[in-house]
């Protein structure tokens, strides 16, 4: 006889719940080898876990979802288009604030293009998950990693090097077809933001402002992308687009912000010419650039010369404004600036 499995049920109850309201026990014994009473027993359990509500009358029940959903579907990346599985497998399943659906649509089609477009794998496994508090969008392929392709596209084989680029946003490997807006954005979007590939990992909390920080690596093959998004959150995506824009209009990706605490650890400070030209890498393609020195206690005065007189003189339409500095630094800053 088959076992109740309520983990595995959580996976799919949802989309069930929606498609078989009214004959819902029979749909789950049809699907898992339960008997009646198991599959009545364990729907019972998921109405107390909050994942369905029933109502009707005893003899004739009805399902809907309940506070917590999830829908999870695995897709072959050949031929894949990115807006159906979206209306077709998960808007349906969810019950969001009009803001933050807007959001996590954005975020859903982005991260599921980036894999159709970038991963250079055969499958695609996309989870979305709603609770009381969040919705939380899971999107793994299994192709040959982030930073991998990076390194193969821009020779930067260095993965804090790479993230350092990523944070910069406008990074493509196919300017023909992309403009490097989409993992940029995404991140901004979620409260919580974790990318994991080639057994590294990065996160990014919106509640920090220092940014992005090394995390826990999955041991998997591809990339996995984390994001969630606060059901109660006053961020909407007009906003964000228009926090990066200098026209006021969420138009233009005028702005960004560098977080030249990625350059750093223990053994390495930011000293050399060398380091400042790679922050200062592809910022002609800005209007303003911030240089973040959180967590930075001082810097050498070749990298403040390099960065904050030589590459102004060679992008004379940058505006390069350092933020978050020690005594120190900022010193330093004024001194090569004079």
């Amino acid at each position: 006889m088959a076992r109740i499995n309520l983990h595995s049920l959580c996976l799919w109850i949802t989309s069930a719940a929606v498609a078989h309201p009214t004959n819902l026990a029979q749909h789950v014994a049809g699907r898992t080898g339960l008997t009646r009473a198991s599959a009545n027993k364990a729907l019972a359990r998921l109405v107390e876990l909050n994942w369905l509500q029933r109502h009707g009358t005893p003899r004739k029940p009805m399902y809907q979802p309940g506070l917590l959903r999830q829908v999870v579907q695995q897709y072959k990346l050949a031929g894949l288009q990115e807006d159906l599985p979206w209306s077709r497998d998960f808007a349906p399943h969810v019950a969001l604030p009009p803001h933050v659906l807007q959001m996590t649509q954005h975020a859903f089609a982005e991260l599921l293009n980036n894999a159709i477009d970038h991963s250079e794998g055969t499958s695609v496994t996309v989870s979305l998950r709603q609770t009381p508090s969040h919705v939380q969008l899971l999107v793994s392929d299994d192709g040959r990693g982030l930073f991998d392709k990076i390194e193969a596209a821009f020779d930067i084989n260095d993965p804090h090097l790479a993230m350092l680029e990523l944070s910069k946003g406008k990074l493509t490997s196919e300017v023909d077809r992309h403009t490097g807006r989409g993992l940029f954005f995404t991140s901004k979007l979620a409260d919580i933001f974790d990318l994991h590939a080639n057994e590294l990992a990065f996160q990014q909390r919106g509640w920090d402002a220092a940014g992005w920080r090394p995390g826990r690596a999955l041991k998997r093959r591809g990339t996995s992308i984390y994001a969630a998004i606060a059901l109660d959150t006053t961020r909407t995506l007009e906003s964000v687009l228009n926090a990066w824009s200098l026209d006021g209009l969420g138009v233009g990706f005028d702005r960004t912000v560098v977080p030249v605490r990625l350059m750093t650890s223990d053994t390495v400070g930011l000293e050399s010419r060398a380091q400042a030209r790679r922050v200062a890498a592809r910022l002609g393609e800005f209007q303003l650039a911030e240089i973040d020195f959180d967590g930075i206690a001082r810097i050498g005065h070749g990298f403040a010369d390099e960065l904050f007189r030589v590459q102004p003189s060679i992008h004379p339409g940058l505006k390069l404004s350092p933020v978050n500095m020690s005594p120190a630094v900022e010193a330093m800053v004024r001194s090569v600036r004079n």
